[in-house]
């Protein structure tokens, strides 16, 4: 009877390890593609941060790189671990696990938050950044990021290109009779911005705020999506490294 109560608790161990095994694979995969998206996040779209009024979205990336990258080397330790069968190894694996968990939490609060006031943020703060510091010294930066902007989205002033009416810049002699920068141009070419024409600029319904909120909506609903998935994993991965844990902790006692 007990010979047969150890070969099950044998069997069981080697199921629990093949079965903690299988899922940190997919754990480790899964934090390959979270820093991918933070990284993606950061180096693709980093031209239209500068333009936005808090740095939520850019904290949001940097932890899901950093929690990313944590996964990876939590993955590898765990491989370790579970070949091993050494239990302190699969308790700081476990340890690891809820850290983790704790930082992806705070990605996806920040997520949230900042998906919550993202209409209005960009409402007040991209209507007054084309009007005040668009071509203005000192903002070469925001200036590159405006017209990525509407290049890129197709659109012209924030919600229309009437917006560009109130810019310093349009207002100014630097403009030289512009009624909306070149970049609103579906050709750009030298002082083509003179000619406001819906056949020479971009004409879009609700101007390029309606293009920006869709674009980091997607992005936080990507990020988040991903964030879920990984935290699901970690769950498992917890029960299935505390159910091991146990298992050796009385084969071995």
């Amino acid at each position: 009877m007990a010979h047969y109560k150890a070969e099950q608790d044998d069997w069981l161990i080697v199921y629990l390890k093949y079965l903690l095994f299988v899922f940190n694979f997919f754990f480790w995969v899964g934090g390959a593609a979270v820093m991918a998206v933070g990284v993606w996040t950061l180096v693709e779209k980093s031209g239209y941060l500068s333009i936005l009024a808090s740095s939520t979205f850019a904290a949001s990336a940097y932890i899901l790189i950093f929690a990313g990258a944590l996964v990876m080397v939590t993955g590898f330790l765990g491989f370790g671990a579970i070949i091993r069968e050494d239990r302190g190894c699969l308790s700081t694996y476990f340890c690891l696990l809820l850290v983790i968990f704790l930082v992806e939490l705070v990605a996806g609060v920040l997520a949230h938050m900042y998906y919550q006031r993202l209409s209005d943020e960009l409402k007040q703060h991209l209507t007054r950044t084309l009007a005040e510091n668009y071509r203005q010294p000192g903002a070469a930066h925001i200036t590159a990021s405006v017209d990525r902007l509407q290049q890129d989205f197709k659109c012209c002033g924030s919600n229309s290109s009437a917006d560009w009416q109130h810019s310093a810049y349009i207002l100014s002699r630097e403009a030289e009779g512009r009624r909306v920068p070149d970049s609103c141009c579906k050709t750009v070419v030298v002082r083509c911005g003179q000619r406001a024409h819906p056949s020479n600029i971009y004409k879009v319904e609700g101007g390029c705020i309606t293009k920006l909120e869709q674009f980091l909506a997607d992005h936080l609903l990507l990020m988040g999506a991903v964030g879920i998935g990984v935290a699901c994993l970690q769950i498992c991965g917890m029960v299935l490294t505390c159910c091991l844990q146990r298992r050796l902790q009385l084969h071995f006692y």
